[in-house]
């Protein structure tokens, strides 16, 4: 288990390794447009899991939806701070 800080330091690191075998790394290099529509998948899944699929499904489409977020963020050089301020 891992916190949302420690993820989007895993997530920076494997940027900027900028490794062709990870997920995001790929995901960096379809760009924007690719990652916006994740989200939005993803969002859906969110409520769709809240309202038919209980507790754990919409926990873990959740924890799948920070994912795609944070691929955003560093898309955008958005940092945790700059989010933070917004809270």
């Amino acid at each position: 288990m891992k916190s949302f800080e420690q993820l989007f330091a895993e997530l920076s690191a494997k940027a900027e390794a900028a490794d062709p075998s990870s997920g995001t790394v790929r995901e960096l290099e379809k760009g924007k447009h690719f990652i916006g529509k994740k989200i939005v998948e993803e969002a859906a899944e969110v409520w769709m899991a809240a309202e038919y699929e209980g507790k754990e499904r919409c926990a873990e489409e959740i924890s799948q939806l920070l994912y795609h977020l944070q691929v955003m963020m560093l898309a955008n050089d958005i940092s945790l701070q700059d989010v933070y301020r917004y809270l």
